[in-house]
């Protein structure tokens, strides 16, 4: 099943953080679309939740050295 994710994160201060999360992302299994907003600092996925859960998704992101503040799944 499909499922939508949007991970809060303190506001990006490069364009290449943006890459950067978004490369690691869209390497990652059931992860099937990205999108991080500069300004707002949010990224938005969706993914298939019988391949990766929200919080692995989390889990990239936190890895790269961003901390994710909140998590909304739809």
């Amino acid at each position: 099943k499909v499922k939508k994710a949007v991970y809060q994160l303190e506001p990006l201060t490069c364009p290449s953080c943006i890459k950067k999360i978004e490369t690691a992302l869209e390497k990652t299994e059931g992860v099937q679309s990205v999108k991080v907003l500069f300004n707002s600092g949010k990224v938005r996925t969706e993914f298939n939740e019988n391949e990766v859960s929200a919080n692995e998704v989390a889990e990239v992101i936190e890895k790269l050295g961003y901390p994710v503040l909140k998590t909304k799944v739809s």
